[in-house]
């Protein structure tokens, strides 16, 4: 993994972004690289707050995968700060290579050093393999969650 460099994402990085994101089922049915206009905006938003980590995992000049991750203060937990990781991609190619683990390491890292408490994500229900990745690595199903559609 020493020649994988996990870097801020940049507006050329974005259709790649966008064809990891809508590269599975469940994401298929929600991007729409066709038209990258929304995406550029949501960058910008992005990029323009300094709780939202928007990054990209490069090997060989090739983005090879994605994540959000986002700083959240609070005040249950007694005032904790948590970060919530989102949108975590690999690349077909570079499954099973240890990239995910590496991400998910960053993100912990990343979220240590903004002294957060608390790292939490959300995976579809139907990702079961995700599911197991993400116990792997320590992380507990500890939570039901809910989503309402807008």
């Amino acid at each position: 993994m020493s020649d994988l460099e996990i870097r801020a994402a940049v507006a050329d990085d974005v259709p790649t972004i966008v064809a990891l994101l809508a590269d599975d089922p469940l994401g298929a049915q929600r991007e729409s690289p066709d038209d990258l206009a929304p995406y550029l905006i949501a960058l910008e938003r992005l990029t323009a707050d300094p709780n939202q980590r928007l990054v990209v995992a490069v090997r060989e000049g090739r983005v090879v995968g994605t994540l959000q991750l986002t700083i959240v203060p609070g005040l249950s937990r007694r005032g904790a700060t948590r970060s919530i990781v989102e949108g975590v991609r690999v690349h077909a190619d570079e499954r099973g290579s240890g990239l995910g683990t590496r991400f998910i390491e960053w993100a912990i890292e990343e979220s240590r050093r903004e002294n957060c408490q608390l790292v939490q994500l959300t995976s579809d229900a139907t990702r079961t393999d995700a599911h197991r990745f993400y116990e792997r690595l320590g992380f507990v199903a500890s939570h039901v969650g809910f989503k309402l559609q807008l």
